[in-house]
């Protein structure tokens, strides 16, 4: 395509705030309350793990940079997303909203691998619990943990790298934040090599963890199933039941967005986006430390001891 006589965009406009100031409203406080609960949540997460000794182990590990990836996530957009509810400009650069989907490509690709991890991670604990502490050993945690986000990455990256995006004519985002299948739209010149990549990334960073995970734990329910106690078949299923819940929740709003998006991409599912972006990592840190007993019971100790400082 011959770009020569056009002029090419500095500046976006983010057009994909309701009209309505009601509505404005009402998402402003459901957001600012959302990433309240994720900062808050999972900073408290983090440093359970940190301090609690118990918590030292493979599974608090993943579950550590889980709470990481949702920090940095939601904080990738979710503050301006705060700033221009009220804003009549709600103007971003071009610099500015490719890195901030660069950023949000990197850490969603990661914490798709890091969810099929902690699965593999309870599949071998509850279906291998003799060989755990083996094969799950501090090495294999932190050269699985360097190789993730060194991937993640260089997947993530590597594209727009190569082939740099360009914007000419159109500057309206219909849109909260800087989504790649929305920028898509905008974007000047043969977009083939983009959706392609696309597609097939997110068929190694979305259906094929989906897959895995659905593997382990089809492979974990058979190995609860043969469990003779009741309380702690109960226990087990507990355990696994808040990973699986992030998973479908996560898997599910990210294979709407992406598979079978790249041709024609609906505005409508900005919508959708919100569940991975905004509501998954404000509820990551009420399901595994409220419907966890051991990080319970971890803070409190964390709190017992504290206490007992004090006093002497």
């Amino acid at each position: 395509m011959d770009t020569g006589n056009e002029t090419f965009l500095t500046e976006f406009i983010l057009t994909g705030f309701p009209q309505n100031l009601k509505t404005r409203i009402v998402m402003f406080v459901l957001f600012l309350l959302l990433y309240t609960l994720t900062i808050l949540g999972n900073c408290f997460i983090i440093f359970t793990v940190v301090v609690s000794p118990q918590l030292h182990n493979p599974m608090y590990f993943f579950l550590l940079n889980l709470s990481f990836l949702d920090i940095c996530y939601s904080s990738n957009s979710l503050p301006k997303i705060l700033l221009d509810m009220f804003s009549k400009k709600r103007r971003i650069s071009v610099i500015g909203c490719l890195a901030q989907m660069n950023l949000g490509l990197f850490l969603g690709e990661t914490e798709c691998i890091l969810l099929a991890v902690m699965a593999y991670d309870r599949y071998i604990a509850i279906c291998f619990p003799l060989y755990y502490t083996i094969i799950m050993n501090k090495k294999v945690c932190r050269n699985v943990t360097i190789l993730m986000w060194s991937i993640s990455f260089i997947t993530s990256t590597l594209p727009i790298a190569l082939r740099p995006l360009t914007f000419c004519r159109r500057n309206r985002l219909d849109h909260f934040a800087c989504e790649i299948l929305a920028l898509l739209g905008l974007a000047c010149g043969d977009l083939s090599f983009y959706k392609t990549t696309i597609f097939f990334m997110s068929l190694f960073t979305l259906l094929a963890p989906f897959i895995f995970i659905t593997g382990s734990y089809f492979c974990i329910i058979l190995a609860i199933l043969k469990i003779r106690s009741t309380d702690r078949r109960t226990k087990t299923f507990s355990t696994c039941a808040s990973h699986l819940t992030v998973v479908l929740m996560f898997y599910g709003a990210s294979m709407t967005m992406y598979l079978g998006q790249t041709k024609t991409f609906s505005y409508q599912l900005k919508y959708i986006s919100l569940m991975y972006g905004v509501i998954t990592p404000a509820l990551n840190p009420l399901i595994y430390s409220l419907r966890n007993n051991d990080v319970k019971e971890a803070f409190q100790k964390i709190m017992d001891n504290h206490y007992v400082t004090r006093s002497t």
